[in-house]
């Protein structure tokens, strides 16, 4: 299964990181955007381009310390038809690397269209008996919360491909609360989310344990990471809220299983700007990028030890 992929990879460095592809036209270094519109103009076009060299640079310097990159859909989609050309160049540039993608894209439909969705980016379409990959990302992040009609089809596409998927169950933004922590019968709502979402890939277990169906879990909120992770055993986990949001290596154990198991951390910002912190022009974006790569995965090293 492809969480066992992950896992060896991250077994591997010793890095349970993921480092989000996220950049707006306004993170990329003044050097990159002015070669950019030189070439291509100011517009969508010239912004599409800028962002792909700078994600390549990001991705030649990660790429031998983390195991893998997220890059979020609406970062492109923002920049139209080029946008997510771009995207899928950067994510097939990734997996050149060995990378694996996650391709944070929290899409929640039912029926025929959540199965065309699931073929654009993991399994491919059949055309004419032949099957064409889109952006043929190794994972992707599904909103669940219209029932198990929302994630099926993809649970589908995942299994014929070893991929696998992140299902929101307990978000790390402000208001999550507002549904997700309320009452349903003996349960919170985030709590019924997550057992469904194990429920209904149950038979998809791998050698690690994890089946294909990842619960998205915010690092903002400890102490249900921690009751989540006791209440859904089978399950992996991609923690977004490290670091810009507020959550810390301490917060994030809690993820974890007692082998340094079943869990990744997500962040952005803190490694794809970390250039705009060294008082340089931008030239040194990449090593600024490794660096802070570095660093979490040391951080992450205070509290969490993986066998």
């Amino acid at each position: 299964m492809s969480f066992d992929v992950l896992q060896d990879k991250i077994r591997k460095m010793k890095n349970p990181t993921v480092a989000g592809l996220d950049a707006r036209i306004e993170y990329v270094p003044e050097h990159i955007r002015k070669a950019a519109f030189a070439e291509y103009g100011v517009g969508r076009k010239g912004a599409a381009e800028a962002i792909y060299q700078f994600n390549v640079g990001l991705i030649d310097a990660l790429c031998d310390i983390v195991p893998a990159v997220k890059p979020q859909s609406a970062y492109y989609e923002n920049l139209g038809w080029q946008g997510m050309e771009m995207l899928e160049r950067t994510i097939a540039y990734a997996k050149s690397k060995e990378l694996f993608v996650i391709a944070d894209i929290k899409r929640g439909d039912i029926g025929s269209t959540a199965s065309a969705y699931a073929e654009g980016w993991l399994s491919g379409t059949k055309i004419e008996g032949e099957v064409f990959p889109a952006f043929d990302a190794d994972c992707v992040t599904l909103n669940g919360y219209m029932g198990s009609d929302s994630i099926n089809p993809f649970l589908e596409a995942a299994k014929a491909q070893d991929k696998c998927v992140f299902v929101l169950v307990k978000t790390s933004n402000p208001s999550s609360g507002e549904l997700q922590d309320l009452i349903a019968g003996d349960r919170q709502i985030y709590q019924a989310m997550g057992d469904l979402n194990q429920r209904i890939a149950k038979d998809t277990v791998g050698k690690y344990g994890y089946t294909i169906a990842g619960a998205v879990t915010g690092a903002t909120y400890p102490s249900d990471i921690r009751d989540l992770r006791k209440r859904l055993e089978h399950t992996f986990f991609l923690v977004p809220g490290y670091g810009a949001q507020g959550g810390t290596s301490e917060d994030v154990q809690h993820a974890f299983d007692q082998y340094g198991h079943g869990a990744i951390v997500n962040s952005s910002r803190g490694i794809m700007c970390a250039w705009q912190k060294t008082g340089g022009d931008g030239h040194d974006f990449a090593q600024a990028a490794r660096n802070a790569a570095i660093a979490m995965r040391d951080d992450l090293k205070q509290f969490v030890t993986i066998v």
